[in-house]
C-alpha cells in the first residue's frame, strides 16, 4: 500500500480487515480430499483423490514430509498448494505423514524411517497405482530421507528423486555455522542431556525455532502487515504460513540426538556416508535421477549447503540443480512457487514419466460370416422387422476399434519433450 494510500487500496484495505474480522481469515484452508491407503507405527500414506473433470494418469508423486513438520506444506492453502497443482495436472498424488509424536516415541530413531515408513509407502503406492514406479518428492529434512531411502534401497520402483530445500553442509547454514565450534569443545553435553531429558526436541521449542529462522520477518511483520493490508493474497499467504508454524512436531528423543550429533555437530551428510542403525547408507548409491532445488532467500538451507549434495551423487544417470525464488517454504509453497518451482517440476515429471503399457490387441471373434446377412437385411426396407434385426445383429458383432498409433500427447510417450527451465534460472539469479 502507498504511503499515501489512493481510494480504491483504503477500500480494499477496509475490505480485508472486515472479512477477516467476520469470517476469522481471507486464506481458503480447506484440505485437498484425500483417502488414507496404508498405515503402519508413525506411516500414515493417503492419495489425493482426482477432480471430477481430471483423470489421474501417469506415474505416481509421493510427497515425503520433514520429521517436526505438519503435511500441510505440501497443502499449504487453496491456491497455494503444490498438491491442489498435482491434482489439477491429472498425477496420481500422495502423501506420507507421521502423525504425532509423543514421549512414548523417544526411542525411535532415523532409521525408523529410511528403513521402515518410507520404504513401505513406496511400496504401498507403486502397487496402489497399478505397479507404477514411484516419484519421490521430499522437502528439507524429508529430502535427506528420501535420498537415503533411494540410495539404500536399489530395489525400489522410484523412478525419480526431487530434493527441495535439504542442506547437506550445514557449515553453510548461518544459523548453525557459529554454533559448531562451541558445541564441538563442550562436547554438546547439555544439550544431549536436555533432550533426553525431554524425551526430544518438544513441539514449543521447534515452532520458536522455525520462527526465529526467519530472522528480521518476525520483527518486521506488524509492519509489513500494515504495508499490505490492501493486498489480500499476502494476507492470506501469512495466515496459511501462521497455521503452518502453529502446527510443528515434536522431534522423537533418538532422531534428534542423531541429527543432532551426526549432521549438525559433525556435519555428516557433506562426507556422502550416513550412519542409519548398525550400517552407513552411502549417497553415491542414488541410481536414479535426481532434481535438486534451492531457495535464494533460504536461510535454513541457503544455496551452498543445498549445492553439496550435486557431487555426491557420482552414481546417478542425471543431476539438476535450480535455484528458484523464496525462503525455506515458500520456495516450495509460495505465490512465486507457482510460476517457477512448479513449472519446473512439472517438466522435470513428464521428461522422466514412464510410458503407459500398450492397449491388448482385441480379440478376434467368430461371427464373421454375418456382415453379409446384414447388407442384405438392411437392403429390404420394406421389411421393418428384418432391418430392426439386422441392426441389431451388427451393432453387437462390431469390432472394436484398433489401437493404430501411439497417443503422443500422453505423459512420457514423447521422447522429443525437452527440459526448459531456464526462465526460473534467470529469474532466481537476479538480485
Amino acid at each position: 500500500m502507498d504511503l499515501i494510500p489512493k481510494p480504491d487500496q483504503v477500500a480494499s484495505a477496509a475490505s480485508n480487515v472486515a472479512h477477516k474480522v467476520l469470517y476469522g481469515g481471507l486464506a481458503d484452508l480447506r484440505p485437498m480430499p484425500r483417502t488414507l491407503i496404508d498405515d503402519g507405527p508413525l506411516r500414515e500414506v493417503y492419495h489425493y483423490r482426482p477432480q471430477k473433470t481430471t483423470r489421474e494418469s501417469g506415474d505416481p508423486v509421493l510427497l515425503v514430509t520433514p520429521l517436526a513438520a505438519p503435511a500441510i506444506c505440501f497443502d499449504l492453502r487453496r491456491g497455494c498448494s503444490l498438491v491442489e497443482h498435482l491434482v489439477q495436472q491429472g498425477r496420481r498424488t500422495y502423501l506420507v505423514e507421521y502423525g504425532q509424536i509423543s514421549f512414548k516415541n523417544r526411542g525411535l530413531g532415523i532409521e525408523h524411517w529410511v528403513e521402515e515408513v518410507i520404504p513401505e509407502a513406496v511400496k504401498a503406492v507403486s502397487e496402489h497405482a497399478g505397479g507404477r514406479p514411484v516419484h519421490l518428492v521430499g522437502w528439507s529434512l524429508g529430502g535427506i530421507f528420501a535420498t537415503l531411502v533411494a540410495a539404500d534401497r536399489a530395489d525400489l520402483p522410484i523412478a525419480s528423486l526431487t530434493v527441495l530445500g535439504s542442506p547437506f553442509d550445514v557449515e553453510k547454514v548461518p544459523l548453525v555455522a557459529p554454533l559448531r565450534p562451541i558445541l564441538k569443545l563442550t562436547d554438546g553435553g547439555l544439550v544431549t542431556r536436555l533432550y533426553r531429558l525431554l524425551g526430544g526436541a518438544p513441539r514449543p521449542l521447534v515452532r520458536r525455532a522455525f520462527q526465529l529462522s526467519s530472522g528480521t520477518k518476525l520483527v518486521t511483520k506488524p509492519i509489513a502487515t500494515l504495508q499490505h493490508l490492501d493486498d489480500t493474497e499476502w494476507l492470506a499467504q501469512i495466515e496459511a504460513v501462521d497455521r503452518f508454524t502453529a502446527n510443528m512436531i515434536a522431534y522423537p528423543g533418538r532422531s534428534f540426538g542423531q541429527l543432532y550429533h551426526r549432521m549438525l555437530k559433525n556435519n555428516q551428510l557433506l562426507t556422502g556416508r550416513v550412519q542409519v542403525g548398525d550400517r552407513e547408507v552411502a549417497v553415491a548409491d542414488v541410481t536414479a535421477p535426481v532434481l535438486v532445488f534451492a531457495g535464494n532467500t533460504d536461510g535454513i538451507a541457503p544455496i551452498n549447503a543445498v549445492r553439496a549434495l550435486i557431487g555426491l551423487l557420482t552414481s546417478a544417470p542425471e543431476v539438476r540443480f535450480e535455484i528458484v525464488p523464496g525462503g525455506h517454504l515458500g520456495m516450495l509453497t509460495g505465490r512465486a512457487a507457482r510460476t517457477t518451482t512448479w513449472v519446473v517440476l512439472d517438466e522435470w515429471l513428464d521428461e522422466h514419466a514412464t510410458p503407459d503399457a500398450p492397449p491388448r490387441p482385441a480379440r478376434k471373434t467368430a461371427r464373421k460370416k454375418t456382415t453379409a446377412k446384414k447388407t442384405t437385411a438392411e437392403k429390404a426396407t420394406t421389411k421393418k422387422a428384418a432391418t430392426k434385426k439386422a441392426a441389431t445383429k451388427k451393432a453387437a458383432t462390431k469390432k472394436p476399434a484398433s489401437s493404430g498409433a501411439p497417443d503422443r500427447t500422453a505423459i512420457g510417450s514423447n521422447p522429443d519433450r525437452r527440459f526448459a527451465s531456464a526462465s526460473s534460472r534467470n529469474l532466481a539469479r537476479k538480485p
